[in-house]
């Protein structure tokens, strides 16, 4: 095998190969030997959450879980201490989030201050409830919203876990055409007659009606009889036309004061008769 000669030149991938172990990282595809003068790195820049927590009960579920604690039976002490020094690390980063929290540390501090307190004699006879039982029923009724919510997102979703097969098919060029029953036919047959009915022609004639022919016949009917009750001097067989222009007949008779129509009491039957004239 040849060697290369004591100082000879290194071949260009050496180099480039020497100079990537050498450098801090690669800036636009060269790499970066030193750290520039005037780079600024922010106090935050290397903060690493460990944990993600989505609330308070998250939280203290989280600290009786790793602890395995009995979640019936909690330490207040230790875990309201653990809880609060977690709650102080994420006020001195974020104001905003650490006062979500604030209020199950007072929850904690609370119940621990009860738990502290001597009992009074009527309180043991009466077996006075544990401060922490609505703590647990929370806690508890919490996880197991949280198991569910792991079961949930564990199912197969659309577009994470797979997706729709779509499959084109090719109709085929001769059209299949439904069969038509007896039924279809008569039902068709049917909506037919039922649209015929609807359009029908009406024929509309013209009959020639006199007023002044009426009121002489009005003024003969009255001549024979003294009284004619008004219902009496109408003909419904002839019809509405027939039945207005008699009444407009007796309405002109009457404003010629050729008729007079009289009324013994209200709801009395009306009469109709010939006007009085004197001698």
């Amino acid at each position: 095998m040849p060697v290369a000669p004591t100082g000879a030149t290194p071949a260009p991938d050496s180099a480039a190969a020497d100079a990537d172990g050498a450098a801090l990282a690669r800036l636009y595809g060269e790499p970066l030997l030193k750290l520039p003068n005037d780079l600024y790195i922010p106090p935050d820049a290397l903060e690493i959450f460990l944990e993600a927590f989505e609330g308070p009960l998250d939280l203290l579920l989280y600290l009786i879980r790793r602890q395995n604690f009995n979640i019936l039976d909690i330490p207040m002490a230790q875990v309201t201490l653990q809880y609060l020094q977690y709650v102080e690390q994420i006020r001195l980063s974020n104001l905003e989030l650490a006062a979500e929290y604030l209020l199950m540390a007072a929850m904690l501090i609370e119940i621990k201050s009860r738990m502290l307190l001597p009992q009074r004699p009527h309180d043991i006879e009466l077996e006075a409830e544990d401060p922490r039982a609505e703590l647990v029923r929370r806690l508890l009724e919490y996880e197991q919203i949280k198991l569910a919510a792991y079961d949930l997102n564990a199912l197969p979703q659309v577009d994470r876990d797979f997706v729709r097969t779509q499959i084109y098919i090719e109709q085929s060029l001769v059209p299949v055409w439904p069969e038509v029953s007896a039924a279809d036919l008569q039902g068709a047959w049917r909506d037919l007659m039922k649209r015929a009915k609807l359009k029908q022609h009406h024929r509309i004639t013209r009959e020639e009606l006199s007023v002044r022919e009426h009121m002489t016949i009005i003024l003969r009917r009255l001549q024979s009889q003294r009284f004619v009750e008004f219902a009496d001097l109408f003909e419904p067989a002839g019809g509405v036309p027939v039945l207005v222009v008699n009444f407009v007949a007796m309405l002109e008779l009457a404003k010629e004061t050729l008729i007079e129509i009289t009324q013994a009491e209200p709801f009395a039957p009306i009469y109709v008769r010939l006007a009085y004239s004197p001698a």
